[in-house]
């Protein structure tokens, strides 16, 4: 890779790590995990840099980690890496911990299919058209507008079952 392009690259890396990061937690609810597939996602967007196919670097690297974590999913448990005993340098402060609110809307995405949550995520969370995020999920518009809908209605009933479990399990007093 020529220096002009590294820098870029490195530019790139610099200003998205923090934002990646938090979408892949957001995603998959472990912070390990989200380091670990935004670090695999950036080696991998390393070796498709200088090429000119890659149209939107954003959309690509959220592709990746999303592909990334479907297929940690589906990795067999002798295959996944194994933690070590080694303590990190300084621990991620955990954002979910600011509120009891952001943690009721975390654990309700949480339970929502991987399709859905990741429609939700990137249309409302990541702030992304419908267009993006259909690059980035490799599907139509269609689908995106549906998924996102589906998952919106299912955090809904969600988010009405965990604030008031006694109505959402019929009980009257």
């Amino acid at each position: 890779m020529n220096p002009e392009s590294e820098a870029e690259y490195r530019e790139f890396v610099v200003s998205r790590y923090a934002q990646l990061g938090r979408f892949a937690y957001v995603l998959c609810r472990d912070w390990h995990q989200a380091e670990d597939v935004v670090q695999k996602a950036l080696t991998k967007l390393y070796l498709h840099w200088p090429k000119a196919v890659i149209r939107s670097p954003d959309a690509y690297v959220r592709r990746i980690i999303a592909n990334g974590l479907s297929d940690d999913r589906r990795t067999g448990w002798f295959r996944r890496e194994r933690p070590s005993r080694e303590l990190p340098d300084r621990p991620r402060p955990d954002p979910a911990e600011g509120s009891a609110e952001r943690m009721t809307v975390l654990h309700a995405l949480s339970r929502l299919p991987a399709g859905q949550r990741l429609a939700v995520v990137l249309r409302h969370w990541e702030d992304m058209s419908v267009e993006q995020a259909a690059e980035i999920m490799g599907c139509s518009t269609g689908n995106v507008k549906s998924q996102t809908a589906r998952g919106l209605q299912t955090l809904r009933g969600l988010l009405v079952e965990e604030s008031n479990p006694m109505q959402a399990n019929g009980a009257n007093r």
